[in-house]
């Protein structure tokens, strides 16, 4: 494609949706494919990465990713992966390997891509929860091939240390959902589990929901598995709706132990020290996952975080409030 026949850079800031790509990951099991959402302007050597809590999918940063697209004057690349296992990625053939370290090397892998296709001076990572756990690997493990250093980091309501309530609280409910009759009645099923997430409106909220449901059909009758079907189906088509992600991705969380929590947690201490890029904690005010403590301490210690609460807000801030917009935005740009 000739280059004046690409987007204006003016039709790129009030692009609506995003385009959808694919990056081939490497596991013990013969690798998997991981999606990615992008917005902004693919040959911008500026990139942001956007990754998703654990049983969300990329398209959860759509009113983020735009904000960012608007204040580069569409000079960026903003990518949203579904961690694998979630939305339009491939699921695992063995669930014991849905855990950070996987997740970390298929961002490797992911960023690796992205710099192949147009050379990346300017890399940030914003990551809610799970997100922000496998940001931590990624910003704080100098072994790692990344093509380029993470300038700036954004830690959505999480730390290095987790609290166990919130962790149980997560793993009760984790692929254990039903059959929905519309997108609507899975919006108003999920806001019943999610109502930390502070306040929404209705339009908010299903434009958060649409994305989390796939048809039935898209999955076989025990729902443990993907059916291939052409295209995406919408609202209104007809028959049962089911959550987007592998109903497996709870197995290794609820394997956790006290005493694996306690080394997972010193070990995620080790790698925040280690992070050398300017840092942003954001934080629900009245979180169960992320302690006032702990958040006070990743201001204290490693990269010395700026830490932004949000009022009425718990598990987690979802970048859809202009105020949540406008903090990380300010952090990135200013």
């Amino acid at each position: 494609m000739r280059r004046d026949n690409y987007p204006h850079q003016n039709d790129l800031v009030f692009m609506t949706e995003p385009t959808l790509h694919y990056v081939a990951c490497d596991d013990a099991q013969g690798g998997h494919r991981m999606a990615y959402w992008q917005w902004g302007d693919a040959r911008s050597a500026r990139v942001v990465v956007c990754v998703h809590g654990l049983t969300r999918q990329g398209r959860d940063f759509d009113a983020l990713a735009q904000a960012i697209v608007a204040r580069a004057d569409g000079d960026v690349r903003v990518v949203c992966p579904d961690v694998v296992g979630r939305g339009r990625s491939d699921w695992l053939r063995d669930p014991a390997f849905y855990q950070v370290p996987v997740y970390a090397a298929d961002m490797v892998a992911l960023i690796a891509q992205l710099n192949g296709e147009q050379a990346i001076d300017t890399l940030d990572y914003i990551g809610t929860s799970m997100g922000g756990l496998i940001g931590f690997v990624l910003a704080g493990h100098k072994a790692l091939p990344l093509a380029r250093p993470i300038r700036r980091f954004v830690a959505n309501d999480v730390g290095p240390t987790i609290e166990p309530a919130a962790v149980q609280r997560i793993g009760a409910y984790v692929g254990k959902s039903g059959q929905f009759e519309s997108v609507q009645a899975a919006a108003d099923a999920m806001w019943a589990l999610s109502t930390t997430f502070g306040p929404h409106t209705p339009a908010q909220w299903l434009a958060l929901s649409q994305h989390m449901v796939v048809p039935a059909s898209q999955r076989t009758a025990d729902g443990s598995a993907k059916v291939e079907t052409e295209g995406q189906a919408e609202e209104g088509t007809e028959g049962a709706w089911l959550l987007h992600y592998d109903p497996a991705i709870g197995v290794a969380l609820r394997a956790i132990t006290p005493e694996a929590a306690a080394q997972g947690g010193a070990i995620m201490w080790g790698l925040y020290d280690a992070i050398e890029a300017r840092t942003l904690v954001t934080r629900g005010a009245v979180s169960d996952l992320l302690s006032r403590d702990t958040a006070l301490a990743m201001t204290q210690r490693g990269p010395h975080a700026a830490l932004v609460e949000f009022d009425g807000v718990g598990h987690a801030p979802t970048f859809v409030d202009p105020a949540q917009i406008a903090a990380v935005t300010d952090f990135l740009f200013d």
